[in-house]
């Protein structure tokens, strides 16, 4: 592959379904490990991992969404997987495969955004203030991100590893990555009636409240999609894979059933 990915798996290495997990930006693999960690998850193969430029992995040619896509396709097809996870930045890689019909199986999409209005304004403008600032702005998100891994339910020497993560990435990686997906952003696709037109099964996963959300437009042409299902998590939540992992196991193990299905 020409990818050399950072990899962590767990799991039966001849499991019947193998679940390829996507992490969020700034992420490594071993962020899922609270995911990977939950018993309904314990007869698959569970393979995580880091996204090129994130969390000191090597830097990619190309920050693109076509390019990620690509690459991950790859990946799916060296690991044999048949359900694709993404979260955050992950999500949105993992959509790309769908959209391209590089990947067909149940797909499941953690606190996605499909558009500029389901992302933070602050977050947005943190990213265009650093075509005239540098990389200023990054460092300054860098450190915000790596604070709000101190409301993760975990002991203390986990919270330290995953604020390490976000430490790692260089905030040359950030600026580019970042361009790279608010240029997606605003492409003016409508994402959502992509996604519903691919036909794949898909989970489309976001809390009531702290990971962002989907416009009235988005949720509507979703909620009429059969092949799509929206799972909205119970109060305000972040790091979806870390502070609600059983509840995001047991969407997983829906996509899963859909498999067999």
């Amino acid at each position: 592959m020409g990818v050399d990915w950072q990899l962590f798996e767990s799991g039966p290495a001849d499991a019947e379904h193998t679940v390829l997990l996507l992490p969020g930006g700034m992420c490594s693999s071993r962020s899922y490990l609270e995911l990977m960690q939950q018993p309904s998850l314990s007869g698959l193969r569970l393979v995580a991992a880091t996204m090129p430029g994130h969390a000191g992995a090597p830097s990619p040619d190309d920050y693109s969404h076509e390019a990620y896509g690509r690459s991950t396709a790859e990946l799916v097809a060296e690991t044999g997987a048949d359900v694709v996870v993404g979260f955050s930045m992950g999500a949105n890689v993992a959509l790309e495969l769908v959209e391209k019909k590089l990947f067909t199986g149940p797909t499941v999409l953690l606190g996605i955004s499909l558009s500029l209005p389901d992302e933070s304004a602050f977050f947005i403008n943190v990213i265009r203030l650093s075509r005239v600032l540098g990389s200023l702005p990054m460092a300054l998100m860098k450190k915000g991100a790596g604070s709000m891994v101190k409301s993760i339910p975990v002991p203390p020497e986990r919270r330290a590893e995953l604020a390490a993560d976000f430490r790692r990435t260089t905030a040359r990686d950030m600026r580019l990555g970042l361009r790279a997906y608010l240029k997606w952003l605003t492409s003016g696709e409508d994402h959502a009636a992509m996604l519903c037109r691919s036909g794949v099964p898909a989970w489309v996963v976001h809390a009531e409240k702290g990971d962002g959300g989907l416009t009235d437009a988005e949720r509507h042409t979703l909620e009429a999609c059969s092949t799509v299902t929206i799972v909205t998590v119970p109060g305000s939540v972040f790091f979806l894979p870390n502070e609600v992992p059983d509840q995001i196991a047991s969407v997983i193990t829906d996509a899963v059933a859909a498999v067999r299905a």
